[in-house]
């Protein structure tokens, strides 16, 4: 390439073309020279390397004119090798641009990837020397983005939103009604079928499982295996590659408009926590060979080895401005690009330590939420690491709603049988407030959850007493030991009717309360459906039919179930209410917000462990007309116990009369009818719910 390099400029990270030619930033506070180098259209072939001419401050750049979009390239960055003192650099390994926003080709050659060699005996401290270009996908440069109309964004609710985990690929590839062409894809995924299930769900926000390009790890490629659920990022700008459809890239942002169109958010899971690089022994394919010693957290007097509170081998360093800058460019990108609504922080402790350990008014935090367009998108933390002090439920800044973990189990043992679950689970059905009452935090913050992609699906939680993940070759001894489910009996698929009829209702009452309950509710996709992973609770790398949602054997009457369940927290405003109920006298009529009661109508005994039964009067939310009070009054009975039992009902103010809106054990689980009585059998393992009413329901 005969055309001189220009200085260009460092405002903008990345590789941006003008209309004339493309400017290139780089950080890298470490290197020592930073060569570009250009590829062939196929990639295979490197045509040129021109030296970055320009340095300011970290930021290493240059202006190229006649570079235009379609360009392949990498960069080489030259500085020490010495891992003992945190440095990697190694310019025979091509290296992905951090701010690429398309990556062209596949990792290949495990052991071309690595910046040392793998047979010497001096391990990571050796030096590799092989050139990584021919194995690495190389970075492209893409024409200037158009920014998504923000007028087509849904305007949803905190009180009404109803979140449902997705795979990007698993949950359509066995679709039958969606064409072959699309199953996999983004397109996909707002393909007409699967727009008509969520509607009839009354989904509001889509929660998109990792779609950030990631690599499949090498231990993983070793056994025949992939890294399924993305959780090992390495282009956090690039939509991965292997979910495009007929339109390539520009599915993702079209499978957006089409959500929005439907009234649907979409809310992508990232991970800023850690990348594809892995510890001391993984390859080198961008940040490691770029400034290891800026981008990753590194053992303190031992800068060979990384921090690793993620569990995944290395920790990024949020708290370096760069760092920090990246992962805010990334986010903003995903919004104002590509259209999203918001954001899952995987581990998000992380994203929140500084030197002294976790801080909710980190760095970060502070940034994200004084950030003009961040601080307007949905934001949910998963909120704990494996870390010092990781596990920091309730403890994220009031922006943030927050994965809780223990909604999930107390659920599942409460429902099982264990003992003292009862009262954790009364906590639960208010919101968990003990965890997230606290600075004006909104009782949606509680994202509640009885299955989430990481463990059993609803349908295994009632099939398997023990995980069977034989088929991830770590011997079964991967995946979460506690898994507080019941399998009736017998392991695994049964034909007996009995067994099926108590499994059934199993998953009609673990979904019963999770929609009952104040928080914001999230539906794991296949669940409505009775989909099975064989009992497979950690199916991070099975891509095929055990990770895919298996839409062939739907249970239609599950998705009916799912959708009244939807249809009834949609019509009463009690049941997602935005303030904390704490049994407080309301002004308007000196009745307490919320009321427990045992079957025979009086207070509770706590104190008893074995406590199986009780009933919540759940009163008008503060938020509705002082007329709707009265009329949006619920009361939710929920009996553990195998026998059906008696319950005295509340006697209705004058005017009104109870009427049944819900009975999980019901064939008809919603039978809408006046109750006349001021008794009511209430059928044994089942929930029912009552509303007050003025009108007669024949």
């Amino acid at each position: 390439m005969n055309t001189p390099m220009l200085p260009g400029t460092p405002s903008r990270l990345g590789a941006h073309f003008d209309g004339e030619g493309t400017n290139f930033a780089l950080f890298s506070a470490n290197a020592q020279k930073v060569e570009l180098c250009f590829f062939s259209s196929d990639g295979q072939s490197e045509t040129s390397r021109l030296l970055l001419p320009e340095r300011s401050g970290p930021v290493w750049h240059g202006y190229l004119p006649g570079i235009r979009p379609g360009t392949l390239y990498g960069y080489r960055v030259h500085g020490p090798y010495d891992p003992d003192r945190g440095h990697r650099f190694n310019p025979n390994k091509l290296l992905l641009d951090p701010y690429t926003r398309e990556m062209i080709g596949k990792y290949r050659s495990y052991g071309d990837l690595l910046g040392f060699i793998n047979s010497d005996p001096k391990g990571d401290l050796s030096f590799n020397t092989r050139d990584s270009a021919p194995f690495v996908p190389k970075s492209l440069v893409t024409a200037p983005e158009t920014h998504a109309p923000s007028s087509e964004r849904p305007v949803r609710r905190s009180d009404e939103v109803l979140i449902y985990e997705a795979h990007a690929k698993g949950l359509t590839m066995e679709h039958p009604a969606i064409p072959e062409s699309l199953r996999g894809t983004y397109e996909g995924l707002a393909s007409d079928p699967m727009l008509e299930h969520l509607q009839k769900l009354g989904i509001t926000t889509v929660e998109l499982l990792p779609v950030h390009a990631f690599v499949d790890d090498g231990f993983l490629v070793e056994k025949g295996l992939k890294n399924y659920w993305g959780y090992n990022s390495i282009g956090f700008f690039v939509p991965e590659p292997r979910y495009f459809g007929p339109a390539g890239r520009a599915g993702f942002r079209a499978m957006v408009q089409r959500f929005h169109t439907a009234g649907i958010e979409v809310i992508l899971d990232v991970v800023y926590n850690h990348t594809a690089e892995g510890d001391h022994l993984g390859p080198t394919l961008s940040f490691r060979g770029i400034d290891n010693a800026s981008y990753y957290r590194l053992v303190q007097g031992q800068q060979r080895y990384y921090v690793n509170d993620t569990g995944t081998g290395n920790t990024l360093n949020v708290s370096h401005p760069y760092v920090m800058r990246l992962i805010l460019d990334s986010l903003r990108y995903w919004v104002e690009v590509m259209g999203v609504d918001g954001f899952r922080f995987d581990l998000a402790t992380t994203l929140g330590r500084e030197d002294h350990g976790f801080d909710p008014n980190g760095g970060f935090f502070d940034a994200l939420r004084q950030d003009p367009i961040l601080a307007t998108v949905r934001l949910i933390a998963e909120p704990w690491d494996i870390g010092p002090g990781g596990y920091q439920l309730g403890q994220f800044p009031p922006e943030f709603g927050e994965w809780n973990d223990r909604f999930r189990d107390t659920t599942r043992r409460y429902w099982r049988g264990d003992d003292h679950s009862a009262q954790e689970l009364a906590a639960c059905v208010l919101g968990s407030a003990g965890y997230f009452d606290r600075g004006g935090r909104p009782a949606g913050s509680s994202v509640n959850l009885v299955t989430a992609h990481d463990g059993f699906t609803l349908a295994d939680v009632t099939r398997y007493a023990h995980r069977h993940n034989l088929d991830n070759g770590e011997d079964g001894r991967d995946g979460h030991n506690a898994n507080y489910s019941d399998n009736f009996g017998i392991e695994g698929d049964s034909d007996n009717p009995v067994v099926q009829a108590n499994r059934s209702r199993r998953q009609r009452n673990l979904l019963a309360t999770l929609f009952l309950s104040q928080g914001t509710p999230m539906l794991l996709a296949g669940d409505e459906i009775g989909n099975s992973q064989n009992g497979n609770n950690n199916a991070y790398c099975q891509d095929n039919t055990i990770g895919w949602v298996n839409w062939q054997h739907r249970d239609e009457s599950l998705v009916e179930f799912v959708s009244g369940l939807s249809r009834l927290r949609k019509a009463h405003s009690s049941l997602r209410q935005s303030r904390f109920l704490h049994g407080a006298v309301r002004e308007s009529d000196g009745m307490p917000d919320v009321e427990w009661l045992d079957f025979n109508g009086r207070s509770l005994d706590w104190r008893d462990p074995g406590l199986s039964t009780f009933g919540l009067i759940l009163r008008g939310s503060g938020e509705c007309a002082p007329e709707r009070q009265v009329q949006d009054t619920l009361l939710l009975l929920f009996n553990r116990d195998a026998d059906d039992l008696p319950a005295i009902l509340p006697v209705p103010p004058d005017g009104y009369a109870w009427r049944l809106e819900l009975d999980t054990s019901a064939e008809m689980p919603f039978p809408a009818r006046r109750i006349d009585s001021g008794n009511m059998n209430i059928q044994g393992q089942s929930v029912v719910v009552l509303a007050l009413s003025a009108d007669e329901v024949s």
